[in-house]
């Protein structure tokens, strides 16, 4: 199984950004994804969730009506769309599923 991120980087407050996470080495349709992020000094945090058909996405308060998580089932890819960013949304962000992880996108929102 290997996840991979993509789509991080450098942005100023009120600006957005687009994650991408590839994933391979299972049946990717047939299951949930979901990215979390971990700021310095702090603890990793579920950030949005997305059920295996995508009918079903679930958002941390901090980021809710921000951000929008997706997923492409024929292109074996999860996204999430991070819109308004804010100074406190820098982070690594990671996708997961199953256990697994990606290597993580650093996202940084600095003026």
């Amino acid at each position: 199984v290997q996840l991979v991120e993509s789509g991080g980087g450098l942005v100023q407050p009120g600006g957005s950004l687009r994650l991408s996470c590839a994933v391979s080495g299972f049946t990717f349709s047939s299951y949930g994804m979901s990215w979390y992020r971990q700021a310095p000094g702090k603890e990793r945090e579920l950030v949005a969730h997305i059920s295996s058909i995508g009918g079903i996405t679930n958002y941390a308060d901090s980021v809710k009506d921000r951000f929008t998580i997706s997923r492409d089932n024929a292109k074996n890819t999860v996204y999430l769309q991070m819109n308004s960013l804010k100074v406190e949304d820098t982070a690594v962000y990671y996708c997961e599923t199953r256990s697994y992880w990606g290597q993580g996108t650093q996202v940084t929102v600095s003026s």
